[in-house]
């Protein structure tokens, strides 16, 4: 089978003209005949088009092209060729698409389906149908986009035309930032996806650090000789929330227990419910006292240990220095008006949950961390996610030059309707400056409806907006039509997006937007998989 086609752009002025004078005359035939008369819907039809095409012409800039499309068919015998005729005609016709055989036009026909750039007068004006250019960019065959950025990682094939995609999400010219968006359905293949990026920036050697609700990351973190942190009730490993860290400012900057404060309310609005403004002023209060047991005040000299000639040594405090849960707890059960508070801390000191109230007791040195949390459970996640979110915020603030990452697996649960605006508030931040930090923010999800249910959606919109690759695999028409309001979708897009088999995206990269199939090699997927 050939298929050619011609476009001839006609005469803007002399189309407009010749509208306007058709417009007119069918306007007096419909208003001065007999509305029962056999062609007068026909006549509306035209009149109607001729108003359209001579609105986008003028309002939207649009031209008119005259659209010729040749389809040639041959075969070896009469039987097969009219056998595949009738295939191709049903097929057009399913489409909504008009077919009509060139019988004793065979010749013409084949004259114009060479590269001659022919086209036959005998045959025009049976083939010939209006075009705006908006229709017309949809009839060019064969076009898609290539994505081949230098010093990228190899990510899959074009779907369309088989080229090679390889990014480079950090290169700060081509990219406004290096943030990323996956979002699938289970057993989409997104973790897959997630775990081959994870494989192949650990191989270049850039700090990682990934969020694990659903425990798919610690196999791949072992195989690649990574930190693996499980938190949970059996857990021996610790990480105290009301740690400060001397990365949490840069150099230059002032302010620790401030900075911290304002992090810690938004992890206590999770556990007492959505805090009024007298309660954070009152809940700060208190863990302002709580600091100051242990000598830690808004005097960033605080935070350093003294030598014994009373001059400011630059070892930061450790560990032990700083307050834990239950220390709070005890301020809180002395005050009428943070009783309330109190007993919802009981989980967490003396409970269920009281592996929260510990000392940190591990030293995180390894480009690749894994932070388990699925032993939390359902209700729990969302403290163990924030725990190590602003963790991991931290270490991404170490150095400017360093490339980095973090892994926000099920996104929703932080900016979700079980969240609340000061913790979306918070992770919105670090995709809107992580950039700055030579940073990438990664939000993965299978929940769309969920990522859009806090405050109409602003903080999931926000998110989604400041990320300039966005992988979308298969997803249900439902979370496709949430995500189509919150982003700009075509319909053809819409389609493709429901119909991808796993392993398959429509990939967002920058201002390009292709259909990736993933690849892997054999020892990437013995990695991955965990064999």
């Amino acid at each position: 089978m050939n298929i050619s086609i011609f476009y001839e752009k006609q005469d803007q002025y002399k189309t407009i003209k010749d509208l306007t004078y058709h417009i007119g005359n069918v306007g007096v035939d419909i208003n001065d005949n007999n509305p029962n008369r056999e062609d007068i819907d026909i006549a509306i039809y035209t009149y109607n088009d001729a108003k359209y095409i001579r609105k986008e012409m003028q309002v939207n800039n649009e031209d008119l092209y005259f659209l010729y499309i040749y389809v040639e068919l041959f075969s070896d015998n009469i039987k097969d060729l009219e056998y595949n005729l009738n295939n191709i005609e049903g097929l057009m016709q399913s489409k909504g698409m008009q077919t009509r055989r060139a019988n004793f036009r065979q010749e013409q026909v084949f004259l114009s389906s060479l590269p001659i750039n022919e086209n036959n007068i005998d045959i025009k004006n049976a083939a010939k149908r209006n075009v705006l250019t908006s229709g017309l960019i949809s009839t060019f065959p064969f076009i898609s986009s290539n994505i081949f950025d230098e010093e990228g990682i190899f990510i899959g094939k074009n779907i369309y035309n088989n080229s090679l995609i390889f990014v480079n999400r950090y290169d700060t010219e081509k990219y406004k930032n290096a943030n990323m968006c996956i979002f699938g359905t289970s057993g989409a293949g997104k973790s897959f996806y997630t775990k081959l990026l994870i494989l192949r920036y650990r191989l270049m050697g850039i700090e990682q650090y990934v969020i694990d609700p659903e425990r798919e990351y610690i196999k791949i973190g072992e195989k690649l000789e990574g930190t693996n942190i499980i938190i949970g009730p059996s857990s021996k490993t610790y990480v105290n929330i009301l740690d400060i860290r001397e990365e949490s400012l840069e150099d230059g900057e002032e302010g620790f227990l401030a900075a911290k404060l304002s992090k810690l309310i938004g992890f206590f609005n999770l556990i007492f419910g959505t805090l009024n403004e007298e309660e954070k002023a009152i809940l700060e209060e208190k863990l302002i006292e709580v600091y100051k047991q242990k000598n830690i005040t808004f005097d960033d000299n605080s935070l350093y240990i003294e030598n014994k000639n009373n001059i400011i040594s630059k070892k930061f405090k450790s560990y032990k220095n700083m307050p834990i849960l239950e220390d709070l707890y005890n301020i809180l059960l002395k005050d009428k008006r943070t009783k309330k508070f109190s007993i919802k801390l009981i989980p967490f000191v003396k409970g269920s949950l009281k592996f929260f109230n510990n000392y940190t007791n591990i030293e995180l040195k390894n480009k690749l961390i894994i932070a388990d949390v699925y032993e939390l459970g359902e209700e729990n996640l969302k403290y163990g996610m924030y725990l190590f979110t602003e963790l991991f915020w931290d270490k991404i603030k170490i150095n400017r030059k360093n490339k980095k990452a973090i892994y926000l697996d099920e996104i929703w649960r932080l900016i979700g309707v079980t969240s609340n605006k000061d913790v979306a508030s918070f992770i919105y931040k670090i995709f809107k400056t992580i950039r700055k930090y030579g940073g990438s923010g990664v939000a993965i999800t299978q929940d769309i409806s969920d990522l859009f249910s806090l405050e109409g959606g602003i903080y999931g919109k926000s998110i989604l907006n400041n990320s300039s690759i966005k992988s979308f695999f298969s997803l249900e028409e439902e979370n496709i039509k949430i995500l189509s309001e919150n982003i700009n979708l075509t319909e053809k897009e819409k389609i493709e997006i429901k119909s991808l088999k796993r392993g398959e995206c429509l990939m967002f990269i920058g201002d390009e937007h292709v259909l990736a199939k993933i690849e892997s090699s054999e020892m990437e997927n013995e990695i991955i998989e965990g064999k």
